[in-house]
């Protein structure tokens, strides 16, 4: 049984809303949703992110949220850790 308005139905903004919500509630379902519930609200999760590929499959990529962004970040945070750790 699906629940809500067909993702592709909706409009951005309302797309965005829908995927905010079902964010805010994930945890509150993990920990205390039935079976059922916590299925169901994976489900319109996985429909909801899909459209938003769907709809914006050139999306800005940050990229520190890529592996080599990570790695360049951590060392950099190491570089600063060294730098500080000189000066104390």
């Amino acid at each position: 049984m699906e629940s809500g308005i067909h993702p592709a139905a909706l409009p951005d903004a309302d797309l965005f809303r829908e995927l905010r919500h079902i964010y805010q509630t994930r945890l509150e379902a993990l920990r205390h949703g039935s079976a059922h519930a916590l299925a169901t609200h994976s489900s319109r999760m996985e429909a909801l992110e899909h459209e938003y590929l769907r709809r914006f499959p050139r999306r800005e990529i940050n990229p520190e949220r890529l592996r080599a962004g990570a790695r360049l970040r951590d060392h950099l945070s190491l570089q600063r850790l060294s730098v500080a750790s000189w000066w104390l």
